[in-house]
């Protein structure tokens, strides 16, 4: 799980150029600074690099909860406490409320995304006593040993730098006999629309710099929940080909679920005009398509 090198799709030229700034980023350190990683991501979802965040909910519920059904079809809520790691606006953990859990927490690492899921708990009449809400790290759990009946994470396990260290902390505040639903990104996951960012953007901005996001296959993703303790580990895997009306939609759908954390390493007065030349590419190649590939990854905690 430590690999250098990219494992989800992307054309030949863009994947040599990714895995060449990943062994700078080794050499240099950059890749082993996990708190900078972590931060720069937490920050693009506040919305301090780009204001594209604040379309999240108009431009990608959809697609989220679409990827949230699949993954709650798989295991029963009913009448049983939760965590939701990396909640997001809180889709998954408010469709398992409607699912008869008895009560969700919602966590995220940003400040912003939590506000925005209070905000849907109060127009959905959820009060404290069937949700809750923290700010979290996913790899320091600030919750005891065996807090919950079930643990879910939806699609932010490929933000997570040590996402071992993440499975470890779902299993210890998982109480034996509880039951894990980890979601994650496949190796097609939006790799049009991250093949022609990377292409798009001033490599000088981003020389030696490790992005936050790896996808992961079946295989690893069992293996990883494996390693961590669980039993009964199975995986389902779903890929759905979203069609936009125009490339601009396309582009403006990835602005907003990515957040551009990565437009950390961009001079602020360079912002702009960098999101004009990936709109334009984008346009140039006519990328319409966006693809979901979602690896949801199951278990139980051993009684």
């Amino acid at each position: 799980m430590k690999s250098l090198f990219w494992t989800g799709k992307l054309s030949k030229p863009v994947a040599l150029l990714v895995n060449a700034n990943n062994i700078i980023a080794f050499l240099t350190g950059n890749s082993a600074d996990k708190p900078a990683m972590k931060e720069r991501v937490k920050l693009g979802y506040e919305g301090a690099f780009t204001d594209h965040v604040t379309r999240y909910d108009e431009l990608t519920e959809f697609y989220q909860k679409r990827a949230a059904v699949a993954q709650l079809d798989g295991i029963d809520v009913q009448d049983r406490e939760l965590i939701d790691i990396g909640c997001g606006t809180g889709i998954i953990a408010l469709l398992a409320l409607d699912k008869g859990a008895a009560k969700a927490i919602c966590g995220d690492i940003s400040e912003y995304m939590i506000n925005l899921a209070k905000e849907k708990a109060r127009t959905a009449e959820y009060d404290s006593h069937r949700i809750d809400f923290c700010q979290l790290d996913a790899e320091s759990l600030p919750f005891d040993d065996s807090s919950f009946d079930t643990v879910i994470t939806g699609m932010a396990f490929g933000l997570f730098p040590n996402q071992e260290k993440a499975v470890s902390e779902m299993f210890r505040v998982l109480r034996p006999g509880g039951l894990i639903s980890l979601g994650a990104h496949g190796p097609e996951h939006y790799w049009e629309a991250i093949d022609t960012t990377i292409r798009a953007l001033n490599k000088r901005n981003v020389l030696g710099y490790r992005f936050e996001f790896w996808p992961r296959t079946e295989n690893q993703i069992h293996r990883l929940m494996n390693d961590a303790g669980f039993m009964d580990v199975h995986t389902n895997r779903f890929i759905w080909r979203n069609l936009f009306s125009t490339p601009t939609e396309a582009c403006d759908f990835f602005a907003a679920v990515s957040s551009n954390w990565w437009y950390a390493k961009i001079p602020e007065s360079k912002r702009q005009q960098e999101y004009q030349k990936t709109k334009k590419a984008f346009e140039a190649r006519g990328v319409r398509q966006i693809t979901d590939d979602v690896i949801i990854g199951y278990g139980k905690k051993p009684e």
